[in-house]
Order: structure tokens, then sequence, then C-alpha cells
């Protein structure tokens, strides 16, 4: 079998959909997840974007060994000096450059004629190449760009020094038997297309970016490129943990093989889940809560018999376990290790005492820790903000709607400020009393709450998204108590922009004629 290379783009094109920025440590714990998962290549961010997307990138290019990291560019000299800047410390750098090539993006976007993108592109690659080996070529919006232009453009930039290139669907407008007459086309028709690796990279608009990116694949592409639960721009990417699992389950259709880890598939999605703050749907494909149940009578006797009457998939296979231990206050050390264990998790004996701390005041709250309760535990421990921490709340009503909230938040673990405020109910209240506090002037943008796991007792997960004059962040809060929840996610929010933002207000660049695969 050929080798499928899997090119994840969670933290840039994932990223970069989410109206939101994620800080250096978590954009970190997710390129370490998704490196643990296996994959070739990780688009760790845009280094020009932003002066913190090229911090990023670069602490990533540092960190992150046995795996090629990528970073994005514009076919603009300064985009690939900065992206090579940011990737010097990465042991298998690749820069991703590239431009737009359907009529409607050259005329009306790039205001350009075909000769100047094509002349554009091969500087590019060529500029590229000067700092390193391996170089990517997109050509954005490929599917609608004309089949003869696409073939000229692709062959100069092999020509220029192109080590693989992309034929995104970008809009998500391609059907699966389109898309993979359009990878047989550029095979058949680029002379020099066997010394590249051939891309592809789909998005979800129609809902068809799986379909797509299989049929590419059978068509004889040997790069796939997509996001850890499809997360991406408008209505997302291909979600490479449906791909992975559609080749396992049928290796023989698809005629390739790649080096994922299956079993970091459920843990790689539950993360990225939690530090983005956007929640994976029940009846998700392969990751949602219900991807194993079986409610219908018919269904259970089936499986009960024979797993294999309705599972084509052992949810083992992905890193579910099928055993459910119950951890309570009686729980020692050594049992929540072992859960977590199992659950993907590792924890140093540094982390566990911290880990074992909070699940202790969980468990005295509740009669039961389900793997639900630990999943956002873990979450939590990730994310305990530093610059402000919640200590107290009181919450008075009065009347149907006015309610007064009193705060108390410890700053930088040292000085504990207290202050009150009224709002239409106690959330709004908490919000008002922790903005006096800390000064507060973002925007709020979106506050939702839901639970989490199982009983009265159930945990309340919050998650909020305030929005500054520079951002948008998100912020997530976990308790028993869903004020306190509600207060958890608002201050992780601030605490984040607060960091950022933090005399990082300058050399903010002007992207608004980017040119890059969305």
């Amino acid at each position: 079998m050929r080798k499928l290379y899997i090119f994840d783009t969670t933290l840039r094109d994932g990223e970069q959909s989410l109206g939101i920025t994620l800080n250096v440590r978590e954009k970190l714990d997710i390129a370490r997840q998704v490196a643990k998962l296996g994959v070739d290549v990780i688009e760790a961010g845009f280094p020009a974007s932003s002066p913190g997307d090229f911090e990023a990138v670069k602490i990533i290019a540092q960190e992150i060994k046995g795996v090629a990291i990528c970073g994005l560019s514009r076919s603009v000299a300064k985009d690939i000096d900065l992206c090579a800047e940011a990737l010097r410390g990465a042991e298998y750098p690749r820069i991703h450059t590239g431009i737009a090539v359907s009529p409607v993006h050259m005329e009306k976007k790039l205001r350009l004629t075909p000769s100047q993108v094509i002349e554009r592109a091969v500087e590019a690659v060529k500029h590229a190449k000067k700092y390193v080996s391996d170089v990517e070529f997109y050509a954005e919006d490929a599917f609608r760009s004309d089949r003869e232009f696409l073939v000229e453009i692709l062959t100069k930039t092999i020509e220029a020094g192109a080590t693989v290139v992309n034929i995104p669907d970008t809009v998500g407008y391609a059907t699966p038997w389109e898309y993979g007459e359009l990878v047989t086309y550029v095979k058949q028709h680029v002379p020099n297309i066997d010394k590249v690796k051939l891309s592809i990279h789909c998005h979800n608009d129609l809902g068809m970016a799986t379909a797509n990116s299989l049929a590419g694949i059978k068509a004889g592409a040997d790069q796939i490129e997509g996001t850890i639960n499809g997360i991406g721009e408008r209505a997302g990417n291909t979600a490479l943990e449906e791909v992975i699992m559609a080749i396992y389950t049928q290796k023989r259709t698809y005629g390739v093989e790649c080096n994922i880890n299956t079993k970091e598939i459920a843990a790689t999605s539950r993360l990225v889940s939690l530090i983005t703050g956007v929640p994976v749907p029940n009846h998700k494909a392969i990751v949602g809560a219900n991807a194993f149940m079986h409610a219908s009578g018919i269904h259970q006797d089936g499986v009960l018999k024979e797993t294999h009457t309705y599972e084509i998939i052992d949810p083992e296979v992905i890193g579910v376990p099928r055993n459910q231990i119950v951890l309570s206050a009686r729980s020692g050390r050594h049992a929540l290790k072992h859960r977590l264990e199992e659950l993907g998790y590792t924890v140093s004996d540094s982390q566990l005492e911290e880990v074992y701390e909070s699940f202790l005041q969980l468990a005295d709250k509740k009669q039961e820790v389900y793997d639900e309760d630990l999943h956002a535990l873990m979450g939590e421990t990730r994310a305990i903000p530093k610059l402000f921490r919640l200590k107290k709340i009181a919450v008075a009503t009065s009347g149907s709607q006015s309610a007064t909230a009193t705060v108390t938040i410890a700053i930088n673990d040292q000085e504990e400020v207290t202050d009150a405020a009224i709002g239409n109910g106690p959330v709004d209240a908490v919000f008002k009393a922790i903005d006096r506090i800390t000064g507060n002037q973002a925007r709020l943008d979106d506050f939702s709450l839901r639970s989490i796991s199982k009983g009265t007792e159930a945990q309340g997960n919050a998650t909020v998204k305030i929005t500054s004059p520079f951002n948008s962040y998100i912020g997530r809060g976990v308790d028993t108590d869903i004020i306190r929840a509600s207060a958890l996610a608002y201050l992780d929010a601030v605490s984040k922009m607060v960091e950022k933002e933090r005399g990082n207000n300058e050399n903010r660049a002007d992207f608004s004629d980017s040119s890059h695969n969305g």
C-alpha cells in the first residue's frame, strides 16, 4: 500500500475560523497531542498575521520534534521571511505559500492577470526555497479554476522547487466524483507531478468534505489536509478523524496506509474541544458521545449477541474504553491516575497532586465522579487562569430579575479584591462585579451553559466569548454550581485577554487583502 501523509491544520485553518485567539500554552498543548496522534505535518499557524501567531509557531517549532512543522504565508516576500524566521528551530520545517487561481479570485480579489499570478507564485516558491528544502504551494480555490491554467501554474511552481502542491476546494463547492476527477486530471496533465506530493484540502460547505477527501485519496492524492473535529472556516474543514477511520475500516478500498495511532483519536478530539470551547455534537461521527450508543431495542439485542451487527468500529480502537470505573471521594491517587491514563491523559507526579486536589473538591460535592467529569477537570487544570483567580461569590436576588453579586478575586495569587454589582439576574450581576474588579471593558458576545455529566449534581460547563477592539477570547468554567461555572468561564476569558493584550497592541498588520488557502 502507498503512504498517505496526514497534514493537520487545526492550529491554522481551524483556529482562524473561531473568531478567537488561543494563547501559546493552549496551542502547544494541542500540538503535542496532535503529534502524539501521529500526523506527519502540523500547520502551526500564519506567522505574518500577528506577533502572537509568530511566537506560537516559533515555540511549537522549537518544542515539537519528530513531525514536520509548517507555517502559512501569502505569496509575499515579507510573509515568507517571517515564516522562515518562526520555523528556524523546527526539526523538519515546511513553508506553505500560495495564491488564488480561480477567475473570480484573480479578477475581483487580487486584481491580477493570470500571467501576473503565475509570476508571483513562482517568485514565492523560489523565495521560500532559499530558506527550507520543503515548500508546499497552495492553489487557492483550485476546484473553480480553469483546468489548463491550473496545470500551467502547478507545472511552473514544481519547476521552481515546490515539493508539495495543494489543490483545495476552498469554498466546499465540489462533489465527490468531480473532486476525484480533478485529482485525476492533475495527475494526468501536470508533466512533473510525479516529482512532488499532491495534497488535497476540502471544506464542508455542502457537507461533503470527508467524501470529497476520500474521493481525492482514491484518485491518487498523496496528502490529506484537515482539522480535528472538522473545525474551520464557515461550515468547517475535512474532519481528520473521519477520513482516518474510513481508511482504517476499508483499507483495501483506498489502497493507502497512514502512521496514525488511532487510540489517540478520542483524547485529541476532547482536548481540541476543551481548549477551543467548540463542543463536539453528540451525533458527530467517530467522536460524538452517541457514536457508540445503541438505543433501539433491536440494535441492543444485536450488539449483545455480536458487536459487529451494529458496530463497525471497536470503541477501544479510537481510545474509548469499554469499562466504566466510577470514582468517589474515597478513591486514591493511584485509581485517579489509572483512570486518567485510560482516558488518554498523561500526568506527572507533580501534576497529579494538583489534579487530585481538584478531584477531591469535586468528589466532595458529588457522590460519583464520572468520565465526563474527569474530562472537564483535566480541561480546567490545563486552563486555570494565573492572573485572576476566583475566590468567593455571594449572590442575593430580589424580585424576578434583579440580583446583587459580591465577588472576591485574587490578583496574581497575592492581593484579594472584593466588589459588588447589580445586574439583571445573578449571572449578569457576577459578570458586572468581575468587570469592576478587573477593569474589563470587552463586549460579551456569547454565553452558553450545558450539563456535562449525569445526575442532579451534574457539573455545568459554561463557555464565554468576549471581544476587545483587537481580538476575541474564549473562556471555560466547570462547576456543580452553574453561577460559579459562569464566573470561572468569564474570568478565564478576561484573564486571557489581559495577558495577551498587555503591552502587545503594536505592530498589528492589515491583512484585508489577504490571499491564503481558506
